[in-house]
């Protein structure tokens, strides 16, 4: 049997390779901005779209095409040109699509599923109705989640997170998402319920005192202040830098900053100390932070000194 009808090809609107440039594109947008930010969550809602469909034509272009009456996305997404006049092809919802890749992909489990519609859902109440939805979300609470669907996504096409999204933001990702999994960090929770209830033991003025005390401390010591889960007082997460510092001049001075994956966790007023990543997430600690340098900008382009400045010359040579 001959085949007379051949089709053409698949135009960008379907192609999986076009889609995923364009998820790219996008997720390059949201790594400049602070991870805990917004527009960082906006920005990688978009490119988590835009890559869960490029998965999905990559099985097949078909699978994207929205049914209608003549059938006209689907001829479209076979690469055929459609008969019908000022034809402007249309998708399934997001949605859909999360459904179909959890159908067909073995590793595409519920839980992708489910972050991925609830992602996308949050962008769409972001861009249509007065609703703030992405402010005052912490990135701990939804990045191990993020990458983990995406890194699914990615593998089904033969890809990495180093391609995707960089080798040092993809080494992040994957202690997140390692952190994220490790059962027996949940332990910790113990020690902080233990700190917890020592420190409701003690006395009022004393507690008001070591309270006082920590927020001295917290302010002199290098690190990122956060409250502590066990008293609530000022305390600190330090960490290793996860992106290259970035300066930028302003007003005289030279602005450097640099991303932080958190490590450590350390409060004096009660004395409760946390190690590894993993234990962080536990307690909601494990957002990334950045750390800021300020220089002046006259001294930080000045020539280095001459250290042999006020010598005399030597002139004993034979």
């Amino acid at each position: 049997m001959k085949q007379t009808v051949m089709p053409g090809k698949v135009p960008t609107t379907w192609d999986p390779q076009a889609l995923y440039n364009k998820a790219e594109r996008y997720i390059q947008q949201a790594q400049a901005l602070d991870k805990d930010q917004w527009d960082y969550a906006l920005w990688t809602s978009l490119s988590l779209e835009l890559l869960a469909r490029a998965a999905l034509a990559n099985v097949h272009p078909i699978l994207l095409a929205e049914p209608d009456r003549l059938g006209s996305n689907i001829i479209s997404a076979l690469g055929f040109e459609p008969v019908e006049k000022k034809f402007a092809p249309k998708s399934i919802p997001i949605s859909d699509v999360f459904r179909r890749l959890t159908t067909l992909l073995p590793d595409f489990q519920a839980d992708h599923e489910n972050f991925g519609i609830q992602h996308t859902g949050q962008r769409n109440a972001e861009l249509h109705s007065g609703d703030l939805a992405f402010d005052g979300m912490r990135g701990a609470s939804w990045q191990p989640r993020f990458y983990m669907t995406c890194k699914v996504l990615l593998t089904s096409m033969d890809l990495t997170l180093d391609a995707f999204v960089g080798t040092e933001e993809a080494k992040a990702a994957e202690e997140l998402i390692t952190a994220t999994a490790d059962e027996s960090a949940k332990a910790v929770r113990g020690e902080v319920d233990a700190h917890r209830q020592v420190w409701r033991s003690k006395g009022q003025d004393e507690r008001a005192t070591l309270t006082a005390q920590a927020q001295i401390w917290a302010n002199r010591q290098t690190g990122h202040r956060v409250d502590c889960p066990a008293c609530g007082s000022a305390a600190l997460v330090s960490g290793r830098p996860v992106a290259a510092a970035i300066k930028k001049l302003e007003d005289d001075m030279i602005i450097e900053r640099q991303e932080h994956l958190p490590t450590h966790f350390e409060c004096i007023a009660c004395g409760l100390k946390i190690n590894t990543l993993a234990k962080l997430a536990v307690v909601g600690l494990a957002d990334r932070y950045t750390n800021k340098q300020e220089y002046d900008a006259a001294e930080y382009y000045a020539p280095p000194e001459d250290e042999w400045a006020g010598y005399e010359e030597d002139n004993n040579e034979p």
